[in-house]
């Protein structure tokens, strides 16, 4: 009788590995703390959950962090939980009172130490850039500011509420009712179909670039960087990996190279201080000049301002639009709430009052939030600078991350009702008429001291360009799609599949804003 023999060297090899594996695994399950968050550990020990969100984006985080109680089949999810990564640990945080916490512990919770690296490999800053930007970099009361820290200062001042912000929210709607005008009258009666996100975020890219930059903006001078920047930021995430990206994320950065190429050659002219650019952005280059910044370093600067005015801008006008036209009732109560800020009329003009629109037209702003709530996946994310107590419970080991899972907190039924996944502008007027969420539950432009300083400006913007499309076109054919969760959220998400409308001119008369 033949008797089966192994290889030893084979045998040898997968008992090695076998053991290799369950002392990895067991080494990430053990705390560095004993009152350190719950731990969930990866099939794969350590890099298990790095290529989860790699490979899945932000609808992973959403699948784990659950725990089975009392024997009962309940899933009950974590406030707080830890993941093991190689060198480090990820606290990924799901409850809106832990988000405040975090949000308030901003001495040794801090996003701006990350701002360096994650700078360096989205826009390609160099080392020399990269050391200023860590000068002074989280300053004390009455310590010199770094270059961080006084752009920080100077956006607050000209995007917080004030006469500042008023004129730059005017100048920039009417950008885009310049464009949207001209648009229908070249389409006139005519219709035409259109892929709708495309679209919208043709107005802005142009919109934008020329409010900012006025007349001899890089993307007015050289149309075919319009395409240049949508690679660069669909490329987001593989320039973040870092790694020879002009090989893995070849088209993002190509596109992000052209942009910087065409910005230096806008700043080497002096073209901010003589074709009509927006005092923010000379107050930009003017900061960055005084911090030591190279010319290209500016130019890099500059492209990262552009793409925050542009992006988050774009895809959430797609998004409101498209819910809107896609309800005919939900249209017809938009369109009348929308009409009644309209403060002039005339053959030739029609004047839109922007307070009116943020302030008296409930359904179009519950429509604006529902939207945001459901495509907005982002990461609040701090590092621990110093080992921290966090809510007088959790602790928080020194040179781990903190990621507030705003897409987790978006989805959770607790928090919002039944059927999270649904579209239902009416959830945010139900709230506001019976009962209030926790403040931090709406993480869409984050919190703390990250809450977005272009959050004013961005919702006037957007629900002034929503009232255009609404006022001056007729849309017919659209299909709501699903979101893109597969992505790393690093922005509103798009659509998973391209949507196509067919666009009428209803009213070609411009619209002018005023406040």
């Amino acid at each position: 009788m033949a008797i089966l023999s192994l290889d030893p060297t084979l045998t040898a090899a997968v008992v090695a590995s076998c053991t290799v594996y369950l002392v990895l695994y067991r080494l990430q399950t053990l705390k560095l703390h004993p009152n350190e968050p719950p731990i969930v550990p990866s099939r794969l020990p350590y890099v298990g959950h790095l290529l989860g969100m790699v490979l899945e984006g932000g609808r992973y985080v959403k699948s784990i962090g659950y725990t089975t109680r009392r024997a009962k089949l309940l899933r009950h999810r974590q406030p707080i939980f830890t993941l093991p990564v190689p060198g480090s640990r990820i606290y990924v945080v799901t409850d809106p009172a832990l988000a405040v916490a975090v949000q308030r512990a901003s001495k040794t919770l801090s996003f701006t130490p990350l701002v360096p690296d994650l700078t360096k490999r989205v826009i390609g800053l160099d080392a020399h850039t990269v050391a200023l930007l860590r000068e002074n970099i989280d300053p004390e009361p009455g310590e010199p500011h770094g270059f961080l820290a006084d752009m920080h200062n100077m956006v607050y001042e000209y995007l917080g509420p004030g006469e500042q912000l008023n004129a730059l929210s005017v100048g920039a709607a009417n950008e885009l009712g310049r464009q949207v005008a001209a648009y229908a009258a070249q389409l006139q009666q005519q219709p035409t179909t259109v892929d709708l996100l495309a679209w919208v975020q043709h107005f802005v890219t142009l919109a934008t670039a020329q409010f900012l930059y006025g007349t001899e903006n890089p993307l007015a001078r050289y149309p075919e960087l319009e395409q240049a920047f949508w690679d660069f930021d669909h490329g987001l995430g593989r320039l973040l990996i870092g790694v020879v990206p002009y090989i893995i994320a070849r088209a993002p950065y190509r596109g992000r190279e052209a942009l910087v190429g065409a910005f230096k050659e806008y700043l080497s002219a002096g073209q901010h201080e003589t074709v009509g650019a927006a005092p923010i952005v000379q107050r930009r280059v003017e900061i960055a000049r005084q911090h030591g910044f190279t010319l290209e370093a500016t130019a890099r600067s500059e492209l990262s301002f552009l793409f925050a005015g542009i992006v988050n801008t774009a895809t959430t006008t797609f998004w409101t639009v498209l819910q809107i036209f896609a309800r005919p009732e939900l249209l017809a109560t938009v369109r009348a709430e929308v009409k009644a800020a309209v403060v002039v009329e005339t053959d030739s003009v029609r004047r839109l009052n922007m307070e009116l629109l943020k302030n008296g037209c409930p359904v179009l702003h519950a429509v604006f939030r529902e939207c945001l709530r459901m495509g907005s996946d982002n990461y609040s994310t701090r590092l621990v600078k110093t080992d921290t107590v966090l809510a007088g419970q959790w602790h928080l080991k020194a040179g781990s991350v903190v990621q507030i899972a705003g897409g987790v907190i978006h989805s959770d039924e607790n928090i919002w009702g039944a059927n999270t996944d649904v579209f239902d502008p009416a959830r945010f007027q139900r709230l506001g008429e019976e009962a209030k969420v926790h403040p931090a539950a709406f993480r869409a432009f984050g919190g703390g001291k990250t809450l977005c300083p272009g959050r004013h400006f961005a919702t006037s913007e957007i629900l002034f360009f929503t009232a255009l499309i609404v006022l001056t076109f007729d849309l017919k054919g659209i299909v709501v799609p699903v979101k893109e969760d597969r992505v790393l959220p690093v922005h509103v998400l798009e659509p998973r599949s391209r949507v196509s409308a067919r666009v009428q001119v209803k009213d070609a008369r411009p619209i002018q804003a005023t406040m």
